[in-house]
Formats: C-alpha cells, structure tokens, sequence
C-alpha cells in the first residue's frame, strides 16, 4: 500500500504526486481539488477528496449586495449552468416577494434554461467527442446575441428579463437544439466506462441529482416533480442507468434530446407574444418580507437550491446555496477504489465537477 496525492486544475503545481488532465476546455481547469489515494500496485483502494483550495465567498458576498446585484454575481460559482443559477437566485426572491413575470419572460426564461443545459452538456460530452466544440461554441455566440453575453448572460432580472429576444434568435436556437440533438446521438462512448466508476444506493444517500444521479437511478427531476416556470404539464421523461460511467454520459446524450424537444415547445408557446413586456416595474429600493423561502431549480447538472433568509432589509440576511457539484465530489470516495490509476481521469470526468461550484 502507498499514499499518492492527486492533483486537479491549479492544484496539479501544488505537492502532487498525480495530475489529473481532463483538457484546458474542462470547467476543472479554471479551479481545482486534490484526492488523497490509498493505491495498491496500480488500483485505488481508497480515495478522499479534498477541497477549498478555490473558496470564493459567494454566500457571503450576497449578504452584502442588495438583490439586483446578486443577480450579478449568482452565476458566477458554476460557470457552465450560468443562466440556470441567476434564474434559481431570481424565482427565490420573487416567491419570497409574491413578484410574477410576464408570460412571455416565463417562456424566454425556460428557453434560455434549456439552451444553457444543452451547452453545459455539449462541453462535458467534449471530453468523448472534442468535436462537439464547435456546437458548444455555436451556443455562447447564440447567447451572446441573445443576452449580450457568452458566458455570463446576466439577462435575468427580478420579474422578468432585462429585454426581449428577437424571433429570429429564437429561430436559431430552435436549428442549433436540433443539430446539437444529432451530433450527441452519435457519440460513441468507449466500451471499458460500462465498468467504471459505478455508484448506486450511494449516490441516493448523498443527495445526488441530475445527469449523475439519473446514472445511477435516481428518479427526481425538479421541472416534473416540483415544476416551476411553465414546466408543469410538459411531459419531462427520466431514464435512469445501472451508475457507471458510461451510463453519466448517456444521461447527458438524453438531456440533450430533452431540451431539444423543450425548447420546440417554448418557442411555439411565445410565438404570438412578440411585443409583450417581457419585465415588471419594481420599487426603486427592492426589500424582500421577513421570512424563509426555499426554492430549487434542475440545474444542468442537478438540484440547485436557494434558502433565502430575509430580516426585511434589502439585502439577505442569509443566503444559502444547494448546488450539484458539492454533492457529486462526495461520491468519489465511494466511485473510485477498485479503479486503476490509468482510468483515474476518465472516472473523475465522469461525475461532471465543476470547481468554482465546489468551492463557492
């Protein structure tokens, strides 16, 4: 038995005795988290990761900012499900306010949701097929001339939106959903991920959600079971796999077809609303009731949640983040012993980290 130290991102210039690689284009390369690896010959016995090297204060910062300018900031500690985060902070507080948007900014919001799971997935699916690159970076174009921005949208506002998206942008997105649909069909996912890394009943007891915990038979998916936005009445199917890595991927492949179909519905729903406010008038000094509001939305890769803790003032008491990522980390303690350490990177690629998530 020896002790190695496994290092992801910025942390593989830190004492490591392994770099992990999952390419420049992985959200781990912009952050970083070290496993400890108990290894017999060449296959990981034990694993226990170890985070914080990236703490960035997010919770704490939105105390400190009023409500409009979290929004500002919330999606910025995932920064693959960005719309979808800025989206969760701003349902949070309209419940909390009993604020309702527009009909046609609850449809937009749904259309740039998925847009953005569609994207997210493209980019994690780049690590079997880098060729999908190119549709992912047809996306941040797509999204930057729909919000003004290719990575952090910050379209999103307390009632709505901050403006309307052309018809002929929308028309886009329909044509790149499709095209996204086809090319994730066709990924081949290599033969030897049907026995790696696999995790069942544990991925259940630690909260795992989203395309990871669909993998491995997890059932929930907020938009069917706890639907916000237009989501209810739509019919959102889940699949579930046996917990392999294999089976991760397949779950985005599935999503992607999902949203595809998702975002068709949207764009028909908002076709005769062109013209309509997409935002409502909000009081110069936005304070939210005193209270406990918790909402969550299905983020791109998983359950995101908001406990909004309000004193009455116009900035958070507390504010408290559930996201995916945090969760998902855990699993590889169970996920990795039994693995050999030439797979190591392709099982961690597989649970979909997101560092500044971990972190935030």
């Amino acid at each position: 038995m020896r002790q190695l130290i496994a290092g992801l991102g910025v942390t593989r210039d830190l004492d490591c005795d392994i770099a992990i690689d999952l390419g420049h284009h992985h959200p781990s390369a912009h952050g970083g988290f070290q496993l400890a690896l108990t290894v017999d010959g060449d296959t990981i016995v034990a694993a226990e990761p170890r985070i914080g090297f990236l703490h960035r204060s997010a919770e704490k910062l939105f105390e400190a900012r009023d409500y409009r300018q979290i929004l500002m900031l919330a999606n910025r500690h995932d920064w693959l499900s960005a719309f979808s985060s800025e989206l969760t902070v701003a349902l949070a507080v309209e419940e909390a306010t009993g604020i309702t948007a527009p009909e046609r900014a609850i449809w937009l919001r749904m259309i740039l949701a998925e847009a953005n799971r569609i994207a997210a997935h493209l980019l994690m699916l780049s690590y079997v097929d880098p060729s999908l690159l190119r549709l992912r970076e047809d996306w941040a174009r797509w999204q930057e001339r729909a919000t003004g921005g290719r990575v952090h949208p910050m379209i999103t506002r307390i009632g709505g939106l901050m403006s309307d998206i052309p018809k002929q942008t929308l028309t886009e997105a329909w044509d790149l959903a499709g095209r996204s649909r086809d090319a994730a069909t066709r990924v081949l996912i290599p033969e030897h991920w049907e026995t790696l890394a696999i995790v069942t009943e544990e991925a259940a007891n630690a909260g795992a959600s989203g395309p990871v915990g669909w993998a491995s038979g997890v059932t929930d998916d907020l938009r069917r079971d706890e639907p916000y936005l237009r989501y209810r009445g739509i019919d959102i199917r889940v699949i579930t796999g046996q917990g392999s890595a294999a089976d991760r991927y397949r779950m985005l492949v599935a999503q992607i077809q999902m949203s595809a179909q998702l975002i068709d519905v949207c764009i028909r729903a908002c076709a005769d609303s062109s013209g309509e406010p997409v935002n409502v008038p909000l009081p110069k000094t936005l304070r939210v009731p005193e209270g406990i509001t918790y909402l969550a939305t299905e983020n791109p890769f998983g359950h995101h949640g908001v406990l909004l803790v309000s004193s009455g003032d116009k900035v958070p008491w507390r504010m408290k983040l559930r996201t995916p990522s945090f969760t998902h980390v855990q699993l590889l303690s169970h996920a990795l012993p039994g693995t050999s350490l030439g797979d190591l990177a392709d099982a961690v690629a597989s649970f979909f980290l997101v560092s500044g998530d971990i972190d935030r």
